[in-house]
């Protein structure tokens, strides 16, 4: 893998997390629709429309052929996307929904750490600082209040924690699959659909909410619940995925500030201190500022022995 591909899939990377910043102001546009018909429709929307996509771009023997993938990479794939979205529900379901979502959102500091295991790389005490100042930043906007630890809270708590660990692990775990093309990710997205809409029909009320906006649901489907499902496949196989990872944290602050200019949210003090942390955050983990040794100098540096030298 060159430099530039690299590069380049490291910028949709980026582009996948500035499309998640849209995911809340969606939703609240979206209306009161259940979570796993939302999830439902969104997947699937994205997988038919990638299938149709790629079939009249001449790929659709390709397409045929991915449905021979092993089945670990099915496991992968499903239980990344799915699974996720499944556990995400169930801790929003039962534990208050800022501290589920803030314990959820460990996924970026887990993919800076996980990243250490995958092979040619290393974990480096700035990786884990950075990855931590962004962690502790991204709290301050998601869970201003802190967690109650309630233990009436604890199955939410556990499924949260599950979630950022099936995510992380997810994005990682998709390098040592670079191989498999990101075609592959419709299918995926379609078994996911599949098992959301069981859920939907197992645990949530039937019937399309009237206050319900379906342009705001296929937006959704469109972008952070579809396309960036693709790009992401692609950015976490090929891009520099530590560094992706710390600039998830910008996610939430972006997302912060669309609700805020759509007067869904007010402006606050701590939005600057979140961000300020989340730029430090970055810049130390990425290894762009942190404690160095100083280089010796020549002058410093102890004489060379020479032949004729006894050392004494």
């Amino acid at each position: 893998m060159t430099h530039r591909t690299s590069h380049t899939a490291t910028l949709w990377g980026v582009s996948t997390l500035l499309n998640w910043a849209t995911l809340a102001l969606l939703t609240q546009l979206a209306g009161p629709v259940p979570p796993f018909l939302l999830t439902g429709l969104c997947l699937g929307g994205a997988s038919v429309l990638a299938l149709v996509v790629y079939t009249l771009s001449g790929q659709g023997e390709a397409l045929v052929a991915n449905l021979k993938q092993p089945l670990r990479v099915w496991v992968l794939g499903v239980g990344g996307l799915f699974g996720y979205h499944f556990l995400y529900f169930v801790a929003q379901q039962n534990a208050p929904s800022a501290e589920a979502g803030l314990i959820s959102y460990l996924w970026p500091l887990l993919i800076v750490l996980l990243t250490g295991l995958l092979p040619g790389e290393r974990l480096r005490w700035h990786h884990g600082v950075g990855g931590f100042a962004g962690f502790v930043g991204a709290a301050l906007l998601i869970g201003p209040n802190g967690l109650s630890l309630s233990g009436e809270y604890g199955l939410g708590y556990m499924a949260a924690l599950t979630a950022a660990f099936v995510w992380s692990g997810y994005s990682v775990l998709s390098r040592l699959f670079a191989r498999v093309p990101t075609t592959m990710v419709a299918w995926t997205c379609l078994a996911s659909a599949g098992l959301s809409i069981l859920c939907h029909g197992l645990w949530e009320p039937r019937g399309w909410p009237p206050e319900a906006s379906l342009w705001a649901v296929l937006a959704l489907g469109l972008g952070p619940v579809g396309s960036a499902f693709f790009t992401w496949d692609y950015a976490v196989k090929r891009g520099d995925l530590r560094l992706l990872g710390l600039l998830a944290y910008f996610t939430p602050v972006l997302s912060t500030l669309l609700l805020i200019t759509a007067g869904i949210a007010p402006a606050t003090p701590t939005l600057a201190l979140a961000t300020g942390l989340i730029v430090v955050g970055a810049l130390v983990g990425s290894g762009h500022i942190g404690i160095r040794r100083p280089a010796r100098s020549a002058a410093s540096a102890p004489p060379r022995r020479t032949t004729g030298d006894s050392g004494r």
